[in-house]
């Protein structure tokens, strides 16, 4: 059987590279979003971004993310925010998955960065009412999921020694016996 090599090599770096995301790599992370599976198909994700040549935009966002995280995503060369819709559109009753499936959708999102040779970082960290207030998003309708933050990582000899020991430390996941049980 053969390994996605996406799903190996994607990274969530701390440190980018100033090298530039075009808007045509940005639109192929939404394209993968845009098959990822949803209850009902209902595709309840939305994103709104800011590349970092729009300065201004970027900076607002940027500004939504709390001090460990606003640190080292400034770097980033754009900026997304992902938002989940908690009501189904067929029915307008509520949608109890809209986190699992844009959690699904910025997985795709982040294994075609991976695929196309840069990288993003997901954070929860960020403060929810400066984006709904900053995007003018209807809360009783719509919750900003996370944030995330593009670009092409740094060169390990591009970072000091103490920045390569925790951007390149070796990745570990538990083995597949510590979370499956056969029945």
């Amino acid at each position: 059987m053969k390994k996605i090599k996406s799903i190996y090599i994607r990274r969530s770096p701390r440190k980018f590279s100033d090298k530039k995301i075009t808007e045509k790599q940005i639109n192929l992370l939404f394209e993968a979003a845009r098959w990822a599976p949803s209850a009902r198909n209902e595709q309840p994700w939305h994103y709104y971004y800011a590349p970092k040549k729009n300065t201004d935009l970027f900076n607002k966002m940027i500004d939504c993310l709390v001090p460990a995280n606003k640190e080292w995503a400034k770097n980033a060369e754009v900026i997304i925010l992902s938002v989940g819709s908690k009501i189904y559109s067929k029915n307008e009753t509520p949608n109890v998955y809209y986190k699992h499936d844009v959690g699904a959708a910025n997985a795709y999102l982040a294994l075609q960065a991976a695929k196309l040779g840069f990288q993003v970082h997901q954070m929860a960290g960020f403060y929810a009412q400066k984006a709904i207030e900053l995007l003018n998003l209807d809360d009783k309708k719509l919750e900003p999921i996370t944030f995330i933050a593009v670009g092409y990582e740094l060169k390990p000899e591009e970072l000091s020694e103490s920045e390569r020991i925790i951007e390149f430390a070796e990745r570990t996941r538990k083995n597949i016996g510590e979370f499956v049980t056969k029945l």
